[in-house]
């Protein structure tokens, strides 16, 4: 193999795999090393600079950095990650000085649709560069899904306001129950640029038997959420039954408690493990005495005279074939009639965009989605981009951030007269750990901490008040408990090959046996022949330049752990503790455009 070239933007990136698996790549290990200081605006500012609504998600997040965690490599839990972002935002100072200003006005003048976290995010990048947002949202007050379809108990509004303000109070206008009907229209009143995140506002029908006869009790899900959120509805029947398995369908059921549910059940047709909740969602509703259902396929409404009565359910199993392909096919089973007063339907969601005409320019596909390119956001009509669930169907909120920094350097880079396929390098700094001989400017001891929980209302008290909030969030002490837990994977072990005396003490005292010391090949023979076989090839390993002796120093970067041991043994400081930093490219950042992925 030839030496790894470890100046490359993506090498140490994905080594740092939290801040890798990250949609808006937020540099966790720094963040989470300032909440150890007590420096939590600090904390705050670096989250909202990448991910823009860190109280928000710490609250909401899907949370794809987690299951990437080291700390989940050695023991049952990663560090807490999500919840440690929201410790930054509930014990930041006054950010509001810190935050930029709206730049000189340039002219140019973006219309973006919808008033969620990926158009949040276009207007929050654009206008300190002087451009002049205009967000178009049919509701009253911003945030999209964010406020409307995420319970309050969940995700208090105080929190909503706050983060959307800082948006809003950038110059941006904001025009409220202003709806788009026609996106042909917009076009013609000569904006520079048009950004569509109006998210996947539709929820997906379940057209069985008796659905239009008892249709007075059976709710679409999303929707019923915002009619909840709006105030609209403040009681639900006493026995009620939710049909799906996501996290819109968590909601529903936690939120049927609330308003009068006393038995709630979750129906779902796969199994428990094949869900899209995630796991913390199912447990939070089983917590509150929500039974899940599983394997159970609906196929009539049962109604008396226009009134739901109950719903019918085929059993079903699940059944492979010889590719793994999984099939749900009839148990054998009776069918189950189970009683109920209301169903809240939550099978899914899908886009609709009747408002876009199909000859402006504006290419869709099979599925009735527009063309969007995946690393521009941008659609077949050169002035219109997409973001979040209106891009590519329902994600989450990270992903939507993540969508929305790539429309606006696209945007930007589009009026500036550049190109927009180019992406800039990311900016990127490597700077030495060492104090002295053997000294760390960080603690490299691991503990062996489990994982903290976060506190929660008591049951009794949350299930009375809809809008109460349930997780209360770590205080300092046990935030900086959870914090310790993090294994600082930014702070790099960097081999220097002149310096090295292959004494192979760093192969001694190294926990995870991820130093090799041995004769070079190709990379799947080499990772045969590692003191530890590598079982992921999808890690890079760290090859060396040849040494004295011929041999090369392999290093496995998925088995390591950055403990600092082999630095700390090394005789001759051949091995050094390096933090990488790397601050991913949005628009207007100041740095070489060479079309070279940092992500």
């Amino acid at each position: 193999m030839k030496p790894t070239d470890i100046s490359a933007p993506d090498y140490f990136h994905k080594v740092v795999d939290c801040q890798w698996a990250c949609p808006a790549h937020t540099p966790v290990p720094e963040y989470i090393r300032l909440i150890a200081e007590g420096r939590y605006s600090d904390a705050y500012m670096i989250n909202w600079k990448s991910n823009v609504f860190p109280g928000i998600l710490g609250r909401t997040c899907d949370r794809p950095c987690e299951p990437a965690c080291r700390r989940g490599r050695v023991e049952e839990n990663p560090v807490a990650i999500c919840r440690l972002k929201r410790v930054a935002a509930d014990f930041k100072d006054d950010i509001t000085s810190r935050l930029p200003r709206a730049g000189a006005k340039n002219g140019k003048r973006i219309a973006i649709i919808g008033g969620g976290p990926a158009s949040l995010t276009v207007a929050r990048d654009l206008a300190p560069l002087g451009y002049h947002c205009t967000v178009f949202d049919q509701d009253p007050k911003a945030g999209g899904m964010m406020r409307t379809q995420i319970p309050k108990f969940r995700l208090p509004d105080s929190v909503v306001d706050e983060e959307t303000d800082y948006i809003l109070n950038l110059g941006i206008e904001f025009k409220a129950g202003n709806r788009i009907d026609s996106l042909k229209k917009l076009l013609g009143e000569n904006y520079d640029a048009i950004f569509v995140g109006s998210g996947a506002p539709r929820g997906r029908e379940l057209e069985i038997p008796g659905r239009k006869e008892a249709a007075g009790n059976i709710h679409i899900g999303i929707d019923w959420l915002s009619s909840v959120s709006f105030g609209h509805t403040s009681k639900i029947g006493k026995r009620v039954i939710v049909l799906g398995g996501g996290n819109t369908a968590m909601d529903c059921c936690r939120t049927a408690r609330r308003l009068g549910g006393e038995d709630v059940k979750v129906i779902v047709r796969s199994g428990f493990e094949e869900m899209k909740a995630s796991p913390w969602e199912k447990e939070d509703a089983m917590h509150e005495d929500i039974p899940i259902l599983n394997f159970m396929v609906p196929v009539a409404f049962v109604h008396n005279n226009g009134k739901l009565t109950g719903v019918t359910f085929q059993k079903v199993k699940a059944e492979y074939d010889a590719k793994g392909k999984r099939s749900l096919v009839p148990s054998g089973e009776a069918d189950e009639t189970i009683n109920c007063d209301d169903v809240l339907v939550a099978v899914g969601q899908e886009n609709a965009f009747p408002w876009i005409e199909r000859d402006c320019g504006i290419e869709f596909d099979k599925w009735d989605m527009p063309k969007v390119d995946p690393r521009t956001m941008g659609s077949t009509h050169p002035k219109v981009f997409f973001g979040g669930d209106a891009a590519f169907g329902p994600k989450n909120i990270i992903w939507a951030v993540a969508h929305g920094h790539d429309a606006a350097l696209s945007i930007h880079r589009l009026l500036s007269g550049e190109d927009v396929q180019e992406r800039p390098l990311p900016e990127v700094h490597v700077s030495s750990q060492k104090m002295g001989i053997h000294e760390w400017s960080y603690d490299n001891d691991i503990s062996d901490d489990k994982r903290f929980k976060v506190p929660h209302r008591d049951k009794v008290v949350a299930l009375k008040d809809i809008r109460a909030e349930v997780e209360l969030g770590y205080d300092l002490k046990l935030a900086l408990g959870e914090a310790q837990r993090c294994l600082n994977c930014d702070v790099q072990t960097v081999f220097s090959a002149p310096l090295c005396i292959e004494c192979d003490a760093c192969v001694d005292i190294c926990p995870m046996d991820c130093i090799t010391f041995t004769q070079n090949g190709g990379e799947a023979d080499l990772r045969q022949r590692l003191k530890a076989p590598s079982q992921h090839p999808d890690q890079d390993l760290y090859v060396s330049p040849d040494l004295k002796t011929g041999r090369v120093m392999v290093k496995d970067e998925d088995v390591c752990l950055h403990c600092g041991l082999c630095a700390e043994r090394c005789p001759t400081g051949a091995w050094d503790m390096q933090k990488y930093l790397i601050d991913m490219t949005q628009a207007g950042t100041s740095c070489p455009s060479k079309a070279r992925s940092a992500a």
